[in-house]
């Protein structure tokens, strides 16, 4: 497609010319092709315009750009490269997403389970499903690629959408983080059906303020057609203000579209009636915690509003299956206690999480997990605190320190922990630290492996190494 025809919808001030685009590029450490339009994207700590001459010599055939550079090459010059890019990178795969029904979950916690819920409900009903998300990006069974990212960056997001409709696919589940909201990595996108989980403290690495980190999240309420909001959630009030689309609600304590009650918690799921315009219907789940009914009652508002019925949400929780890295039990060979993997990274899962255990507990809770480095700060201490009072016995340890020393990342998690009674022990090595909790595991003990979930890396000094805990767990069960 030529330049200027991808452009027309985008503002901009074409120079030097116009250019055939058979790509587009935006990282100039990847392999750019022949042809390629080259975005140069102003990140948080690089900027694009810097590498536009080492793509113009690479093949670039043009750029994208917010000023204009001393380089004779076709330059479109536009007042953001994100917006534009985005814009550009829809049309260039011939806007996938209307030719598929999108729905887009944002949210703290919980937009993983809610995007799989919806999957099985819409697999149920015969359709064929896409997911894209934080586990991996996928068309049924088919595994497309895992990403680093919650949610692509909007040129290969726009990509997996082409080959999802290409692919014949019914339904797109998606998960949306803020960052990519913030960064228009979905901008292009048309969702039919777009839901909010719930909102609290992470991110603020990125975002700073909790009001930012919320307006980002609300974005995504103004590019879909129908809403579905947790109104058990305080934020949610904030959110469904002012948006341009219908709504339906949902919760578990307050009044809603969708309510749950009488809701029976114990160790092998949940059980509740579930409150419709179209009646009441018992829901089983066989996955355990009171966040799983907060996160169906979403995933039912999403279904319904796709068209299927309550009966079909019936019969699909009843069947899911666990999912990976989500309160996910590891074979212990019959040693007596309980191993489960868990990705609660931020205190209210971490809450969630340690609360739902305490429930069917036989014997000790204990919590072995550490925080990221590089990332929001201010959570450590209020995890180390949460862990204190929801657990009986913590193993600090670290998680991803990426660029950070783990023993200070540690020591601000170990603030919080000291503000409670609860016996504690300190092990920088994750492995010796899971070997810890498993030889002082007793019968009826619930060991909680928190923070890392279905990551298959710990990412130390900037360099990922292959760390899976299922294999960990396997390996060190073996040895003891």
């Amino acid at each position: 497609m030529q330049l200027s025809e991808l452009l027309a919808n985008v503002p901009h001030r074409l120079v030097n010319g116009d250019a055939e685009i058979t790509g587009i590029a935006y990282d100039s450490r990847a392999e750019i092709a022949v042809g390629d339009l080259f975005c140069c994207i102003v990140g948080t700590a690089l900027d694009g315009h810097m590498y536009a001459e080492d793509a113009y010599r690479r093949g670039a055939a043009a750029l994208l750009v917010e000023r204009e550079l001393p380089i004779a090459i076709p330059q479109a010059i536009v007042g953001n490269a994100r917006i534009a890019m985005a814009t550009v990178a829809a049309g260039f795969y011939g806007n996938p997403s209307r030719e598929l029904k999108t729905v887009g979950v944002t949210g703290t916690n919980g937009k993983t389970s809610v995007t799989y819920m919806v999957k099985a409900i819409a697999e149920r009903a015969g359709k064929k499903v896409g997911v894209i998300g934080t586990i991996k990006n996928t068309i049924g069974d088919e595994v497309l690629f895992t990403s680093s990212r919650t949610t692509p960056e909007s040129v290969p997001l726009q990509a997996t959408l082409r080959k999802m409709a290409d692919a014949a696919v019914d339904i797109v589940v998606m998960e949306v983080s803020s960052s990519a909201l913030d960064q228009y990595r979905t901008y292009g996108v048309e969702f039919d059906v777009a839901a909010f989980t719930n909102l609290t403290q992470d991110h603020l690495d990125y975002h700073k303020t909790f009001e930012h980190y919320r307006d980002s999240k609300k974005r995504l309420f103004y590019q879909c057609r129908h809403a579905v909001m947790n109104v058990d959630d305080a934020n949610a009030e904030y959110m469904m203000a002012d948006i341009p689309c219908a709504v339906t609600t949902t919760a578990i304590c307050n009044e809603a579209g969708i309510m749950a009650s009488d809701i029976e918690l114990n160790s092998s799921g949940v059980q509740f009636t579930m409150h419709t315009a179209a009646g009441d219907t018992a829901i089983s789940i066989p996955i355990p915690g009171l966040f799983t009914v907060k996160n169906a009652v979403v995933a039912a508002g999403i279904a319904l509003e796709l068209g299927f019925t309550p009966g079909i949400v019936r019969e699909a929780l009843a069947n899911v299956g666990s999912i990976e890295g989500r309160l996910e039990p590891l074979p212990t060979g019959g040693r007596g206690f309980n191993v489960y993997l868990d990705f609660a990274h931020t205190p209210d899962a971490l809450q969630n999480v340690l609360t739902t255990v305490s429930q069917f507990a036989e014997g000790r809770v204990i919590a072995l997990f550490g925080c990221g480095g590089d990332k929001d700060k201010a959570k450590r201490a209020m995890m180390g605190e949460i862990a204190g009072r929801f657990s009986d016995f913590v193993v600090l340890t670290s998680d991803n320190p990426r660029t950070e020393n783990p023993r200070d990342i540690i020591a601000m998690v170990e603030e919080g922990v000291r503000r409670t009674a609860v016996p504690y022990v300190v092990i920088e090595s994750r492995r010796e630290a899971i070997r810890y909790a498993l030889q002082h595991g007793r019968s009826g003990d619930c060991i909680i492996l928190a923070g890392k979930g279905h990551e298959d890396y710990q990412e130390i000094n900037g360099v990922k190494h292959h760390f899976d805990e299922k294999e960990v767990v396997a390996e060190l069960l073996l040895e003891i």
